[in-house]
Protein backbone atom coordinates (compact mmCIF):
# COMPACT_ATOMS: atom_id res chain seq x y z
CA UNK A 1 0.00 0.00 0.00
CA UNK A 2 1.26 3.52 -0.58
CA UNK A 3 1.60 6.17 2.05
CA UNK A 4 0.71 8.98 -0.75
CA UNK A 5 -2.68 10.07 -1.67
CA UNK A 6 -4.30 12.37 -4.18
CA UNK A 7 -6.80 14.00 -3.55
CA UNK A 8 -9.20 17.33 -4.85
CA UNK A 9 -10.41 19.55 -1.99
CA UNK A 10 -14.37 19.37 -1.65
CA UNK A 11 -16.09 21.11 0.75
CA UNK A 12 -16.77 19.25 4.36
CA UNK A 13 -19.58 20.05 7.53
CA UNK A 14 -17.43 22.72 8.49
CA UNK A 15 -16.63 21.21 12.05
CA UNK A 16 -12.85 21.80 11.74
CA UNK A 17 -12.87 25.66 11.05
CA UNK A 18 -15.95 26.07 13.85
CA UNK A 19 -13.41 23.85 16.18
CA UNK A 20 -10.48 26.40 15.33
CA UNK A 21 -8.52 23.90 12.88
CA UNK A 22 -9.90 24.31 9.29
CA UNK A 23 -9.39 21.01 7.54
CA UNK A 24 -8.88 20.39 3.85
CA UNK A 25 -11.82 17.46 3.30
CA UNK A 26 -9.96 15.46 0.43
CA UNK A 27 -11.88 13.33 -2.47
CA UNK A 28 -9.31 10.72 -3.82
CA UNK A 29 -9.03 10.41 -7.47
CA UNK A 30 -7.90 6.91 -7.26
CA UNK A 31 -11.34 5.51 -6.08
CA UNK A 32 -9.63 2.52 -5.72
CA UNK A 33 -7.49 3.41 -3.40
CA UNK A 34 -6.96 1.77 -0.11
CA UNK A 35 -7.45 3.75 3.24
CA UNK A 36 -5.12 3.16 5.24
CA UNK A 37 -5.44 2.34 9.26
CA UNK A 38 -8.18 4.92 10.65
CA UNK A 39 -6.72 7.33 13.06
CA UNK A 40 -4.69 10.48 12.87
CA UNK A 41 -1.61 10.51 11.20
CA UNK A 42 1.67 13.32 11.04
CA UNK A 43 1.57 14.06 7.07
CA UNK A 44 3.35 16.18 4.45
CA UNK A 45 0.94 17.70 1.82
CA UNK A 46 2.33 19.21 -1.50
CA UNK A 47 0.32 22.02 -2.88
CA UNK A 48 1.45 23.21 -6.58
CA UNK A 49 5.19 23.05 -6.07
CA UNK A 50 5.04 23.61 -1.94
CA UNK A 51 5.24 21.61 0.95
CA UNK A 52 3.37 21.99 3.85
CA UNK A 53 2.98 19.71 7.50
CA UNK A 54 -0.18 18.53 8.25
CA UNK A 55 -2.38 16.45 10.71
CA UNK A 56 -4.09 14.04 8.81
CA UNK A 57 -8.05 12.31 10.15
CA UNK A 58 -9.24 9.16 8.50
CA UNK A 59 -11.79 7.55 8.94
CA UNK A 60 -15.23 8.30 10.63
CA UNK A 61 -15.71 11.18 13.01
CA UNK A 62 -17.69 9.14 15.51
CA UNK A 63 -18.32 12.08 17.73
CA UNK A 64 -20.62 13.61 14.86
CA UNK A 65 -21.57 9.76 14.18
CA UNK A 66 -20.96 9.94 10.88
CA UNK A 67 -21.14 6.98 8.72
CA UNK A 68 -18.97 7.63 5.97
CA UNK A 69 -15.34 7.50 5.65
CA UNK A 70 -13.50 11.12 5.51
CA UNK A 71 -9.84 11.80 4.42
CA UNK A 72 -9.08 15.47 6.36
CA UNK A 73 -5.82 17.15 6.56
CA UNK A 74 -5.14 20.07 8.65
CA UNK A 75 -2.25 22.17 7.19
CA UNK A 76 0.12 23.35 9.66
CA UNK A 77 0.37 27.23 9.46
CA UNK A 78 -1.67 27.61 6.80
CA UNK A 79 -4.98 29.64 5.98
CA UNK A 80 -5.90 29.46 2.61
CA UNK A 81 -9.05 29.06 0.38
CA UNK A 82 -7.90 25.84 -1.70
CA UNK A 83 -11.27 24.38 -2.49
CA UNK A 84 -11.38 22.56 -6.11
CA UNK A 85 -7.05 22.59 -5.48
CA UNK A 86 -5.46 18.88 -5.90
CA UNK A 87 -3.63 17.51 -2.86
CA UNK A 88 -0.38 15.11 -2.32
CA UNK A 89 -0.78 13.43 1.23
CA UNK A 90 2.00 11.38 2.48
CA UNK A 91 1.61 9.78 5.48
CA UNK A 92 4.36 9.96 7.93
CA UNK A 93 3.84 8.61 11.14
CA UNK A 94 0.95 7.26 12.56
CA UNK A 95 0.03 8.99 15.97
CA UNK A 96 -3.79 7.76 17.37
CA UNK A 97 -6.94 5.39 16.58
CA UNK A 98 -9.92 7.22 15.87
CA UNK A 99 -11.89 8.01 19.10
CA UNK A 100 -15.57 9.14 20.15
CA UNK A 101 -15.20 12.08 22.39
CA UNK A 102 -17.86 13.53 25.02
CA UNK A 103 -17.33 17.18 24.35
CA UNK A 104 -16.58 19.34 21.88
CA UNK A 105 -13.96 20.66 24.34
CA UNK A 106 -12.38 17.28 24.83
CA UNK A 107 -12.10 16.73 21.45
CA UNK A 108 -10.54 20.11 20.96
CA UNK A 109 -7.95 19.64 23.81
CA UNK A 110 -6.88 16.12 21.69
CA UNK A 111 -6.62 18.28 18.72
CA UNK A 112 -4.42 20.32 20.18
CA UNK A 113 -2.40 17.20 21.34
CA UNK A 114 -2.34 15.59 18.00
CA UNK A 115 -1.08 18.89 16.15
CA UNK A 116 1.92 19.18 18.33
CA UNK A 117 2.58 15.77 17.91
CA UNK A 118 2.47 16.10 14.39
CA UNK A 119 4.53 19.12 14.09
CA UNK A 120 7.15 17.20 16.77
CA UNK A 121 7.63 13.87 14.64
CA UNK A 122 7.50 16.17 11.39
CA UNK A 123 10.56 18.10 12.65
CA UNK A 124 12.67 15.05 13.14
CA UNK A 125 12.21 14.21 9.40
Amino acid sequence: MSNIFIGTVIHGEGRGKQLGFPTANIELLDSTSEFPEFGVWASRVKLGNLFYHGATSIGLNSTFESTAPTFETYILDFDEDIYGEVLEVELIQYIRPMKKFDSLESLVIQIKKDVELARLRLSKN
